[in-house]
């Protein structure tokens, strides 16, 4: 297992001529043309965005400054963390994509709510946009899959006996997991000036002001005005509901686009550059799946991050147009023979992370994609 303490050299993919991907750009290009449509998000996107930003500090006040049970304000914490899972999911993550809006100015303001969130948009985006969609599933470099010693999330990671539980205690770290990404994962990266394996951009100075003024503000707001109007017991337990909700949200709606037993995993090599013997379109196909993709509220509730395969090939596409692009995706898919990965429920496809888990939990010898 390579360590987060060396640079992993980036893999390499095999262009293979780019046939695939070529064709799908064209087609799904002369789709947005012949509609006339913006690939960036529409009147639906923005009434889901009023509709999150008036509806938590609406929430908010309401806990605070109604004087209502400790126990209540607790409750509706836990609605907020839902809603902050929401603001992730529909506003902030197609605004880092630059897909919110054609404006370069609204995408960099919308995406800053990852304040909200406790975290930080600068650093994610180096995570998130460019490692994790240029190197899905590929261990080494993947930071979303890198959760060793404590879960084992693919078949090249070393097995521990704890490991044989993971499918039971997963639940307890995934419901800490925000907590933890805001108050140590962040830090970790700022000071290192690394995510895994791969070094960060230099931060401009506007981002380490932003850095630490939202981390501030994000203590005062949800840790420290809670405490003076709750006491230390209520305020506490109120922010902890509030990551609890957002915790597990946010880590099952990730999973279980590439934790799951019909995606791919790859090892990357420390010492030579991997070679991928896929275009990286087609990698993306193998290591990425669906679920839910024709429920309409999981399409709402995840901001399109039903539609994962969708949004892998076209991150600048807001989620709102990913159920007319998945039926030219899977046209074009199968005209070139590349898997289409999908589950039609959103419980199969959590089904099937818990019994991936299991079985990486168990030690037993799983394929792994070279």
């Amino acid at each position: 297992m390579n360590t987060p303490h060396v640079n992993v050299p980036p893999p390499i993919f095999e262009n293979n001529g780019n046939q695939f991907y070529g064709e799908l750009r064209r087609e799904v290009d002369e789709f947005f043309k012949a509609k006339g449509k913006q690939k960036t998000g529409d009147s639906r996107l923005y009434t889901k965005t009023a509709i999150i930003v008036i509806t938590v500090p609406a929430l908010y006040v309401a806990a605070l400054f109604l004087g209502l049970p400790v126990w209540a304000s607790v409750l509706i914490f836990a609605v907020i963390g839902i809603f902050h899972a929401l603001a992730g999911f529909n506003i902030m993550h197609d605004a880092c994509h630059g897909s919110f809006s054609s404006s370069g100015r609204v995408n960099r303001w919308f995406g800053n709510i990852m304040s909200l969130l406790g975290s930080h948009a600068f650093i994610w985006k180096t995570k998130h946009n460019v490692i994790h969609h240029t190197f899905t599933n590929v261990d080494g470099v993947d930071d979303d899959i890198a959760k060793i010693p404590a879960l084992r999330h693919c078949p090249s990671q070393p097995w521990k006996p704890a490991h044989r539980f993971q499918h039971i205690y997963m639940m307890g770290l995934y419901a800490i997991s925000s907590i933890f990404w805001m108050y140590a994962a962040d830090f970790e990266k700022y000071f290192k000036r690394r995510v895994y394996t791969t070094d960060l951009p230099p931060i401009p100075l506007s981002e380490h002001i932003i850095f630490w003024v939202t981390k501030i503000m994000y203590t005062a707001v949800y840790v420290g005005l809670p405490v003076y109007m709750l006491g230390w017991g209520g305020g506490m337990l109120a922010f902890v509901s509030l990551h609890v909700t957002l915790g597990i949200i946010l880590s099952c709606v990730f999973q279980m686009a590439h934790v799951v037993e019909i995606t791919h995993f790859v090892e990357a090599a420390q010492d030579v550059r991997t070679r991928i013997p896929q275009e990286w379109a087609v990698h993306q196909m193998a290591t990425t799946a669906n679920f839910a993709p024709t429920s309409r509220f999981w399409n709402w509730v995840t901001g399109g991050l039903n539609f994962q395969v969708e949004h892998h090939l076209f991150p600048q596409i807001s989620h709102v147009h990913y159920p007319d692009v998945r039926k030219i995706v899977q046209r074009v898919a199968a005209k070139y023979n590349v898997p289409y990965l999908e589950y039609p429920t959103f419980r199969e496809a959590f089904n099937s992370h818990m019994r991936l888990m299991r079985k990486l939990g168990s030690g037993a010898d799983l394929q792994l994609a070279h």
